[in-house]
């Protein structure tokens, strides 16, 4: 079946169309949202446009025209209007980032599809199986910030939020049945409350994967390497990764080629840009490895507190407990109790239900729908 979209949509692109939505859908309980942003394009990130569906119609608003969205902040706030939205915690942070809107009453689509047992959970994966429909998404990867854009891509933009709240309500009715309906209105209050990681005057690597594991000399080339990588991308307007991949970034710190001829023969980046970048990289190295001992940064490493031998044992029959109970709700066993959440219960050893719930991460959910069984299987360990 081909992508269905609404004929109907209307593109916003003024202060006056964006007051006058806001005055239509004030007074509704349900609204659709979704974002389309560039990040694959630029240094910066920006949502280039914001979809929504409500009281019977679908716009698309272009911030990029109207570029003062606060009209929009009281609907998002407003705790009797239920925003839906689909894998959200990227348009949450952007909301918050790009126009200071925070949301009250989340309901995500892709979170509660997880608590239903499905395993694919794309927006086009559960629209196709639960209304046989399938979405366009040829562009996905699109250039977002592009004006004018093509009448296909508003299309499209517009078909992603066109079914949201038919499959919300869909989905508040599935939960409410197997009662695990709180379970998903908990979590989106959390997830509700994501925001932009700012990095500050903290080094690079210490959000990069693998730093932790590089000694400290090369830990100083790749801070190097970072610093140069973020130069060059906001010079260019480009994203991180459109000016060297993490890969091989890893790659020039683990082995340290003083030269580009070294980085050649070590493979680390594509010959044209060895020729491009080759010296300033290689001298980037050199610095690093002429560095004075003392000078050297040092990867931040927590202490662990001393735990109880039998922490292990409590953290296996909970494991073995929780992955029974997976089975049974046909549920992704992370999505009930997660590693750090297990660990931290079997530290804590709580022996009653206030002491559960002093225990650092548990959900109100997880108390009231497994407290007894928890204790109970902490209970019955010698």
């Amino acid at each position: 079946m081909n992508a269905v979209t609404d004929p109907s949509f209307r593109l916003i692109r003024s202060p006056v169309e964006l007051k006058q939505f806001v005055d239509r859908i004030s007074h509704e309980k349900i609204l659709a949202v979704d974002l389309e942003a560039d990040s694959m394009f630029h240094y910066q990130e920006k949502v280039c446009l914001v979809q929504m569906a409500g009281n019977g119609e679908n716009v698309v608003i272009d911030p990029l025209e109207v570029n003062d969205l606060s009209p929009l902040a009281p609907i998002f706030m407003n705790k009797d209007i239920c925003k839906v939205l689909h894998g959200s915690d990227y348009d949450v942070r952007s909301l918050y980032r790009d126009f200071s809107i925070e949301i009250n009453n989340l309901f995500d689509t892709q979170l509660a599809s997880m608590f239903m047992g499905e395993r694919e959970t794309s927006l086009g994966a559960v629209v196709n199986k639960r209304f046989g429909i399938q979405l366009d998404k040829r562009y996905q990867k699109k250039d977002w910030s592009q004006r004018p854009l093509p009448d296909g891509m508003i299309e499209y933009a517009a078909s992603d939020v066109y079914h949201l709240i038919p499959l919300a309500r869909l989905l508040m009715d599935e939960l409410e049945e197997k009662g695990r309906l709180n379970w998903v209105k908990e979590e989106c209050d959390y997830l509700s409350e994501v925001r932009p990681m700012e990095n500050g005057g903290d080094p690079l690597f210490l959000r990069f994967r693998g730093a932790g594991r590089l000694p400290r000399r090369n830990l100083a080339a790749l801070e190097g390497l970072l610093q140069y990588r973020r130069e060059l991308a906001e010079k260019k307007d480009r994203p991180l990764f459109k000016v060297f991949s993490n890969t091989a970034m890893l790659k020039i710190a683990t082995d340290m080629p003083e030269s580009p001829q070294a980085m050649e023969s070590a493979h680390c980046l594509s010959t044209k840009q060895i020729r491009i970048y080759g010296k300033s990289l290689a001298a980037i190295v050199k610095k690093a490895n002429a560095m004075d001992a003392k000078d050297l940064p040092t990867y931040p490493r927590k202490r662990r507190k001393p735990v109880s031998p039998t922490v292990p044992e409590r953290i296996r029959a909970i494991k073995t407990w929780r992955d029974q109970l997976a089975d049974r709700l046909d549920i992704d066993p992370t999505l009930l109790f997660n590693k750090a959440l297990m660990t931290a219960i079997a530290v804590h050893k709580p022996s009653d239900i206030p002491g559960l719930r002093e225990v650092e991460g548990i959900r109100n959910w997880q108390v009231e729908a497994f407290g007894v069984e928890v204790l109970k299987t902490l209970s019955a360990l010698p």
